[in-house]
């Protein structure tokens, strides 16, 4: 009887920090990563700065929709991204495909087009030297 309910309160616990663990993994997955690799200055335009970043999805993974105050262009590292911005249709970049963003751009859509495979970006941005990388439209 004793070995029962020591059965039971064992079950019950592994459940419990099973739904947790599952709890955490989707909040913390539930935003991309994002990796500064250089932030520059430049000295030829005073108060501008060059950043380069990479942007990591899981499969499946997309970003909030947002604003870039600077001028951006990416580059698909790794897997599938579908991009939209405001005023054009969502298109899906392969490896080896890039596009632009005009400064002040309204990005729409960003996420991964595949739901089993991770993919990453490489960013360009330009911008001046007080800007935030990216605003989102809807705080």
């Amino acid at each position: 009887m004793k070995t029962l309910e020591v059965l039971r309160t064992a079950l019950a616990t592994a459940v419990l920090l099973t739904s947790f663990g599952a709890l955490a993994h989707e909040a913390g997955a539930s935003q991309e990563k994002i990796t500064v690799l250089q932030d520059q200055a430049l000295l030829n335009a005073p108060g501008k700065k060059a950043m380069m970043l990479t942007v990591d999805y899981l499969p499946g993974q997309a970003s909030a929709a947002h604003r870039h105050q600077g001028t951006a262009m990416a580059y698909v590292l790794e897997g599938e991204i579908t991009s939209q911005v405001k005023g054009g249709p969502a298109i899906t970049y392969k490896a080896g495909q890039s596009w632009y963003e005009p400064a002040g751009s309204e990005h729409l859509v960003s996420k991964n087009a595949s739901n089993s495979k991770p993919a990453k970006l490489l960013v360009f941005m330009f911008m001046d030297e007080k800007d935030a990388v990216l605003t989102p439209l809807n705080p």
